[in-house]
């Protein structure tokens, strides 16, 4: 099963440690209007591209659960009146080897997530589990942009399909693109680019059944679930142990309006 790609890019940092690595400061931007707009693929010098084949060359031997899947990378962004305008270009994924190359273009990612909230009013994370790209990781339900596969646009609507996809590949709650919020977008690592969605709010008991449901599947199967563990958090990251994704204390920190330590931009 070549799952390893399918949520989001490689860890294709060496054994760089994470806080050397990770000097972008979360941004929290402001809208509640996205346009998406397509770009071209940046242009890269001949040496540049060499090297990042020989870089994904060299993952691939050591991990051949790799995947040169299709990905979207973002080019810019902007604001133009009340409206978040992210570009975007069509990739795959041994584009994010340039990350270890020296002196290539900054590429950052494009991903969705889904805070799938309780009756109660915690919201539901999940540590991803050991064949993954981030193992141990606590995030929100969700993965990396995808271009859509008939040609037909990237829209809020598209994101809003990927996103409900992830949560039901994840989690399996199955909810409604048009029953999602848009709750906030951020920039943080790399300067990827995080699109995160609300759904309606469910009783814990239910997403836990859900959930165990899922898992029982996938093992079945013979799939190793991707989350190998979901908790309900209830005010700050810091409930939990082990690592947690760049944005999420800040949003939760958002979600019961407590201090935002993110950064705030309007552009």
């Amino acid at each position: 099963m070549r799952e390893t790609l399918g949520k989001e890019p490689p860890d294709m940092t060496g054994s760089v440690p994470a806080l050397a690595r990770s000097a972008d400061r979360l941004e929290v931007l402001d809208t509640s209007v996205l346009c998406l707009v397509r770009a071209a693929v940046p242009q890269l010098a001949p040496e540049h591209h060499t090297s990042m084949d020989q870089v994904w060359a060299e993952a691939v031997q050591a991990n051949p659960d790799l995947f040169d899947g299709p990905a979207v990378v973002c080019t810019a962004t902007e604001h133009d009146g009340d409206c978040l305008v992210l570009s975007w270009a069509p990739v795959t994924y041994r584009y994010f080897a340039l990350r270890r190359v020296s002196g290539a273009p900054r590429v950052s990612s494009m991903f969705v997530t889904v805070a799938q909230s309780t009756d109660v009013g915690g919201v539901f994370v999940g540590r991803m589990s050991a064949s993954t790209a981030t193992p141990g990781r606590w995030q929100l339900p969700g993965g990396n942009v995808e271009p859509p596969v008939d040609g037909s646009l990237l829209d809020d609507g598209e994101l809003r399909r990927q996103a409900c996809r992830e949560l039901a590949e994840e989690v399996g709650v199955h909810a409604a693109p048009e029953d999602l919020r848009l709750w906030a977008v951020t920039r943080g690592e790399n300067g990827n680019i995080g699109v995160h969605y609300e759904a309606p709010p469910l009783p814990e008991r239910v997403v836990r059944e859900q959930f165990q449901a899922l898992v029982q599947a996938e093992t079945v199967n013979g799939h190793t679930p991707e989350l190998d563990r979901i908790t309900v958090v209830d005010g700050s990251a810091a409930e939990l142990e082990g690592p947690h994704a760049d944005y999420l204390e800040a949003l939760l920190h958002r979600r019961v309006g407590g201090p935002d330590d993110a950064g705030r931009t309007d552009e």
